[in-house]
């Protein structure tokens, strides 16, 4: 039972290795590569967030209301082919915004020093910002509503220039690297280009990776695959090979125990031939000895001595001889060596795939070096040196041209951050003098006991006042003319540069046919395709095309096509798909072995009739007990009066122990061993030629499925291990057109470039230069009503004009300037 599991067990195995899987992919299956990052690189650049972020929103929306127009595209085309035919009328239509703007700047920068100089007039003649005529009671609520209004004009002022030195700062410290960034970024880009043919190299020489892989694989595939045959057989093939080794076993044993039964069966007919003449002369004395009248009591036991005669009769027993005669000169093989040596051939299976793929594995080496020298071509037939020249030269001859224009930048923002920072300095200076003349004039207040009285802190107080309004009217027009200088330039970047560029209405402009004069025409000068532009060449790049993507290369190099995996994998997938190796001929039975069964099972072991030996061996070898009649006689001897009596029934007691020791019991002795071979054999029998005839079937389809299924089995795990090795292959090449499209030979720089340009002059210089002039011109417009504030202000620190003042008291008091005028009342 436990031999038919086991081959049940096997024939399952052997039937289910046909959907055998491959083995799951271990961590060991994904190829590590080491990054090829192009060696010359532009880094990206990004918005940094900022605290003036709502600043720089809210000088953008105004920018938006005052120049509304889209980009003036006719007016451009114009300029750029023909300067001379611009008229001046299509100039001040787009720039409307900015005409308007300039006529209030040139108000302003007109009327503020007129305004002052009429000032100055005023005062000189004492009518403005003199004393006050009458003392009323609405005279301290206006004097605080005016305190309060020009602390409020002076604080808004005081936060524009802040924020107007913060912002002209951030635009020196971004000016000097952006201005610098321009030659820097278009020289990376020559390098880059450059650079191109190396990086590719690179990748290329990365080959070795995935190379040394397949090639350690390789190392271990033939023992791989001898030792996934012997597992996948095993079962199937020790299943057998028990089952063959228990009818061999069985052969030997029916043998011995069939010659057992002879001899035993003619020993022991021999036996009771010899005893039968012996106890018959021993029954008629014990009878008769019995039946003499001088034998007391004894007429008990006479009916048992008569009935002493022998019992199983041997002779008639089925004879084994006929099935001796058929099994003479078995076996004539050697089971244990024929099932040694077949068990020593299967567990052999790993050496010989080794042996029989050594010549694969070795043409197999060669292949992939062929492949090696067929991934060499992605680099050799790469065209892009002599493609990007063109893209080359353009770069170098704006980097050239650049450098004049971008030294001139510098110089103008030099000048104008000594500006910036000497006019706010006089605001701040401007915002003392009203600080300091506020303070002294409330603290004078506030120690006059009488409005009219002469208080030297109250008039230096509105001295200072009048000193912060003297500046005012000095440097406004100066202001202003900064403010309107530095808002006609970072306005029209804003709003004809930056504007247009995040739409990318500038690119539709270069872009379209005739917009650009032929010398400017950028997509011959970068050599890009016919049918592309500069802005799907920037949006290709930007999505991360290479560089043969979006260059005139006459669709000369398709890299897709270089990258399929069957151009380099065909020869080494064709070699190992017609691989085929015999690596399961093994013999478990030779021919006289598997006679040898054959004649075991029609020896006619099954057709003796074993039912009669155990029927005979029912029968004692004497039906009497001898040892119960020699005790019973022993029992009268010792009843009888008359000694001769006693003396015969002691010596018939004796011989019949006698007979029992000597002959009863050998006898019985081969009876028992005669039981055992007769129960062994009747055992075997019924089922022997079945065993005997599934054994031969089972070995003779194992040796014949061997071959078969170690050859699918071969082919499964060749199957695998190429989709293994054709994997690396994918992921080399995955990783090549990646590194080729992302990096190395990415055009993705070229658009990185391009918004770094945009960070750069919009987020980085110009944000912070518009903030700037909105911060100065607030602080120049409201110095308008810190100035009305101011003189108005300056009457409530002097005394009340209700008496006479000497002119000598003034003199007593500091910070005053003797005028040469006649005191009116």
């Amino acid at each position: 039972a436990m031999r038919a599991a086991g081959l049940l067990l096997a024939w399952a195995l052997l039937h289910g290795s046909a959907s055998h899987q491959c083995h799951p992919g271990s961590p060991g299956g994904v190829l590590r590569f080491t990054d090829r990052h192009a060696e010359i690189r532009v880094p990206a650049l990004h918005r940094v967030p900022s605290s003036l972020d709502p600043l720089y929103g809210l000088v953008r929306r105004c920018l938006d209301l005052i120049q509304q127009n889209p980009l003036p595209t006719e007016l451009l085309r114009t300029a750029l082919n023909d300067p001379g035919s611009v008229r001046t009328s299509q100039v001040v239509q787009y720039e409307l915004g900015y005409v308007v703007c300039a006529a209030v700047a040139l108000l302003f920068t007109v009327a503020v020093p007129v305004a002052g100089m009429c000032f100055c007039y005023c005062r000189s003649r004492r009518r403005c910002g003199g004393r006050l005529r009458a003392h009323r009671r609405s005279l301290g609520c206006r004097r605080r509503c005016l305190l309060a209004c020009l602390s409020l004009t002076s604080l808004v002022i005081l936060v524009s220039v802040t924020c107007a030195l913060v912002t002209s700062q951030r635009v020196k410290g971004q000016m000097e690297p952006g201005l610098g960034a321009v030659p820097a970024t278009l020289r990376t880009l020559r390098q880059h280009l450059a650079n191109v043919p190396q990086g590719v190299q690179m990748v290329v020489d990365t080959f070795e990776v995935p190379r040394k892989q397949i090639i350690s694989d390789l190392g271990g595939l033939s023992r791989s695959v001898g030792l996934s045959i012997h597992a996948q057989l095993q079962a199937m093939t020790y299943a057998a090979l028990a089952d063959l080794q228990d009818r061999a076993g069985d052969l030997q044993t029916s043998l011995h125990h069939l010659q057992i039964v002879a001899r035993t069966a003619r020993a022991l007919a021999a036996a009771r031939a010899e005893l039968e003449p012996a106890l018959r002369e021993r029954r008629s004395r014990v009878v008769a000895l019995l039946d003499d009248p001088r034998c007391t009591s004894c007429a008990s036991v006479l009916g048992r001595a008569q009935s002493l005669e022998l019992g199983a009769d041997y002779g008639k027993v089925p004879s084994v001889e006929k099935v001796l005669k058929a099994l003479a000169g078995l076996p004539r093989s050697d089971f244990a060596e024929m099932i040694r040596q077949g068990n020593g051939t299967f567990n052999s299976i790993p050496e010989l795939a080794v042996e029989r793929m050594a010549q694969v594995i070795q043409d197999l080496r060669q292949d992939l070096a062929r492949t090696a020298e067929k991934v060499q071509s992605i680099a050799d037939g790469f065209p892009l040196p002599d493609y990007t020249r063109p893209a080359s030269e353009a770069l170098a001859e704006a980097e050239a041209r650049s450098r004049p224009y971008l030294r001139e930048a510098e110089r103008f923002e030099h000048y104008r951050w000594i500006a910036g920072t000497v006019l706010c300095s006089i605001i701040l200076l401007i915002l003392a003098c009203n600080a300091t003349g506020m303070a002294l004039g409330a603290y004078g207040l506030s120690k006059r006991e009488d409005p009219s009285d002469y208080e030297c802190r109250g008039e230096a107080g509105a001295k200072f006042l009048l000193a912060g309004v003297g500046l005012a009217f000095l440097f406004s027009w100066l202001l202003i003319l900064l403010v309107f200088a530095t808002f006609l330039i970072g306005g029209n970047i804003q709003t004809l540069v930056c504007r247009n560029w995040v739409n990318q209405e500038i690119y539709k402009f270069i872009d379209t046919p005739g917009n650009l004069p032929p010398s400017m025409n950028l997509t011959r000068q970068l050599n890009l395709r016919r049918d592309s532009n500069l802005s799907s060449a920037y949006r290709e790049c930007k999505s991360g095309a290479g560089l043969w993507e979006v260059l005139q290369l006459d669709k000369s190099y398709d890299l897709d096509e270089h990258l399929k995996t069957p151009k380099y994998t065909a020869d080494f997938q064709k070699r190992l798909g017609d691989f085929t190796a015999r690596l399961g001929d093994v013999r478990l039975l030779r021919s006289e072995g598997r006679q040898d069964l054959e004649t075991f099972a029609r020896s006619g072991v099954d057709e003796v009739d074993y039912g009669r030996f155990q029927e005979e061996m029912k029968n004692p070898v004497v039906q009497t007990s001898l040892p119960g009649l020699a005790r019973n006689l022993e029992g009268l001897q010792k009843m009888q009066r008359n000694s001769t009596v006693a003396g015969r029934l002691g010596a018939e007691a004796q011989a019949l122990w006698q007979m029992q020791n000597s002959t009863v019991q050998s006898q019985e002795a081969l009876v028992a061993r005669l039981g055992e071979s007769v129960r062994f054999l009747s055992r075997l029998a019924p089922h022997l030629k079945e065993r005997v005839k599934r054994t031969l079937a089972t070995v003779a389809s194992v040796e014949a499925r061997l071959p078969v299924q170690a050859q699918q089995i071969l082919r499964q795990e060749i199957g695998c291990f190429t989709r293994k090795e054709l994997r690396y292959f994918t992921q080399y090449l995955n990783w090549v057109g990646q590194m080729l499209r992302e990096d190395v030979a990415s055009c993705q720089p070229l658009a990185t470039a391009l918004d770094n340009g945009r960070v750069i002059l919009c987020d980085r210089i110009a944000d912070p230069w518009n903030a700037f002039w909105f911060s100065l011109g607030c602080c120049t417009f409201f110095l308008i009503p810190n100035i009305i504030f101011a003189v108005r202000l300056t009457k409530h620190f002097r005394p009340i004009r209700n008496r006479l003042i000497s002119t000598g008291s003034e003199e007593t008091c500091p910070f005053h300037i003797p005028r040469v005028t006649a005191l009116k009342l």
